[in-house]
């Protein structure tokens, strides 16, 4: 084999592996519905879909929400029950978050849920 034959194998090797590992796309880390009711759950829901990493879905803000969401993945877990929340009340808003293992309720009723509910207002305040 002459070296320019050699070039020309080594270059269809390496052709052939390269995007072959990762190229699959799997399934993405998170891939939710969200329900947004501004009003509270007598009012009229608005629902959107999210997926995150890789970012996308029927959500208006689908970036913003995924940063948010990855940054504050903590808030996917309920409030503690031995957590002394403040006696505030935010507003009648009420949202959900569920698919792919992920449930959880999002409120305005007292300070806990108030700061969860910033911490990922950009998910769950959908515009109307």
């Amino acid at each position: 084999m002459g070296p320019l034959a050699l070039v020309v194998l080594v270059a269809v090797v390496l052709a052939a592996g390269c995007g072959s590992e990762g190229s699959a796309a799997g399934p993405p880390r998170y891939d939710l519905t969200v329900t947004y009711w501004p009003t509270g759950r007598s009012g009229q829901p608005r629902i959107a879909t999210l997926t995150c990493d890789p970012d996308g879905g029927s959500h208006p803000n689908y970036a913003q929400a995924c940063d948010a969401l990855l940054q504050h993945e903590d808030v996917l877990e309920p409030v503690a029950g031995n957590v002394a929340c403040t006696q505030i009340y935010g507003g009648d808003q009420v949202a959900t978050l569920s698919g792919g293992g992920v449930t959880a309720s999002f409120s305005r009723e007292n300070g806990c849920e108030i700061a969860r509910w910033d911490k990922l207002a950009p998910i769950l305040e959908l515009p109307g």
